[in-house]
């Protein structure tokens, strides 16, 4: 318990759903577990609190009164890049391969569990947390070179910063992470399975469309031809791997 209480120390957590027994549900397990809790019950309130009050993570329904969550996500990812997790119904698979293209960092199904639930949420804060004390420099533990340069990318990890032939390119987090993970180790493949266990931090739940999706959201960011790409290709029926030069 000393342990979550330290990792939880300060965070909040904005929970946006209409419907009032999943939020009451959600704030009585983040409370219990440490955090600080926002709310919001339509899409429009929940942007306004995200940019206003600038929580650590999001929890953020697909169905919202006012504004749909998937517009509301759109919204909040052009302001902030705080991780989001979207709550989806069991049927809408459209509705989170959207969400994930529109910048959401992960999904959880309805009904879903609360033990589920918070360990994608842990896993999510322990990923921006890496990133935070890297950057100030204070994470002893990490032992990384500061730039990675193959060919023509270059992931500057003080900067959390992505280049190809020098132009800068805007990742999310996740985005990051993922190149990150698989330039670390270039001409090596990378299974969906070690992806989601590595860089989303838990274990494989049996839906690796969410790595192929975040893929395909960076490739469309740092290929000049997606159809053909040159830098983060494809070992079909296999995995991921960033070409060597």
């Amino acid at each position: 318990m000393e342990e979550n209480e330290i990792n939880n120390e300060k965070k909040t957590i904005l929970i946006v759903d209409d419907e009032k027994p999943i939020v009451d549900i959600l704030v009585y397990n983040l409370q219990k577990e440490g955090y600080n809790t926002l709310e919001a019950n339509d899409g429009i309130t929940a942007v306004e609190t995200a940019i206003n009050k600038r929580p650590d993570l999001i929890l953020l329904d697909i169905m919202l009164p006012k504004m749909d969550g998937l517009t509301a996500c759109k919204k909040i990812r052009t302001t902030l890049n705080v991780p989001i997790l979207m709550l989806t119904a069991k049927d809408e698979e459209i509705d989170k391969i959207v969400g994930l293209e529109l910048g959401a960092d992960d999904y959880v199904t309805k009904p879903f569990s609360v033990r589920e639930l918070m360990a994608r949420i842990k896993a999510n804060l322990r990923k921006v947390e890496v990133k935070s004390t890297f950057v100030d420099g204070r994470n002893e533990e990490i032992k990384e070179t500061q730039k990675i340069k193959i060919g023509d990318l270059t992931i500057d990890l003080d900067k959390f910063e992505v280049k190809v032939k020098d132009e800068v390119i805007d990742l999310t987090l996740r985005e990051f992470e993922v190149l990150k993970y698989l330039a670390n180790q270039p001409g090596q493949v990378v299974t969906r399975e070690v992806l989601l266990e590595k860089v989303w931090g838990y274990e494989y739940y049996g839906d690796i469309r969410t790595v192929d999706v975040t893929v395909r959201r960076i490739r469309e960011k740092i290929e000049k031809d997606t159809s053909a790409p040159k830098i983060l290709i494809t070992k079909r029926g296999v995995g991921y791997y960033i070409a060597s030069k």
